[in-house]
This record gives C-alpha cells, sequence and structure tokens, in this order.
C-alpha cells in the first residue's frame, strides 16, 4: 500500500505544522505563569548594614511587587530596588501577576545585626 500525496499536501500539512509549532510557542505564557527568582540577599543572610540592595529577574509578569510597593523590571526582567531593614529578622516578599491574573511570591527572610 503505497500512500501519494500531491505538492499541495505536502505544503499544507508543513503550514499546519507550523501552525501548531506556533500555538504551543505562545501558549508558553499560559503553560509556565509567571516566573520569580530573588538572587540577592539570599534567605537568612547575616546583613551588617541596614541597607538591602535586592535584586531578581522575573519573566512572564504584567505587575511586580516588593513588600506590596510596585517596582519595575528593565526590558530583560532584571529588578534591583534598596530597601531599608530594621534591627532583628526582616521579611521581604517579591508577588507576581501575569496577565491572566495568576500569581506567583517568593520571600526572603534577612537579619540585621547593628
Amino acid at each position: 500500500m503505497k500512500i501519494d500525496f500531491s505538492v499541495r499536501q505536502w505544503i499544507i500539512a508543513a503550514l499546519s505544522v507550523l501552525l501548531v509549532l506556533y500555538i504551543l510557542f505562545q501558549a508558553r505564557f499560559i503553560i509556565f505563569g509567571p516566573q520569580i527568582s530573588i538572587e540577592s540577599p539570599s534567605d537568612a543572610e547575616v546583613l551588617g548594614s541596614a541597607v538591602i540592595m535586592a535584586r531578581g529577574h522575573a519573566s512572564n509578569i504584567s505587575m511586580i511587587t516588593l513588600n506590596d510597593r510596585r517596582i519595575f523590571t528593565d526590558e530583560r526582567g532584571a529588578w534591583e530596588e534598596k530597601l531599608l531593614a530594621s534591627p532583628g529578622v526582616s521579611i521581604m516578599t517579591v508577588r507576581v501577576r501575569d496577565r491572566f491574573g495568576r500569581e506567583n511570591e517568593k520571600s526572603v527572610r534577612v537579619i540585621y545585626n547593628p
């Protein structure tokens, strides 16, 4: 049994495969949701200074907040903010939301020992 495909059928099949691949590529935002990473400071880091330089990266987001204060990312998704730590344990919380309303959150504890 031999199956013969015409040139037109091959073109339709190739375009169909390309369309499916494009849809999957665009669906990555729906599949993976908002992503957040905190690069600095690390969890339970002991600080000698009250000023904290918080850094991280976010992707697939429409909004990002640091301790309930809106911050902004650059074109690559990197963010950087200064915070003031109180003596003892402070908790830094980063929340992100994507355009579909899904949220993600990460927290880091820092210890300021003056």
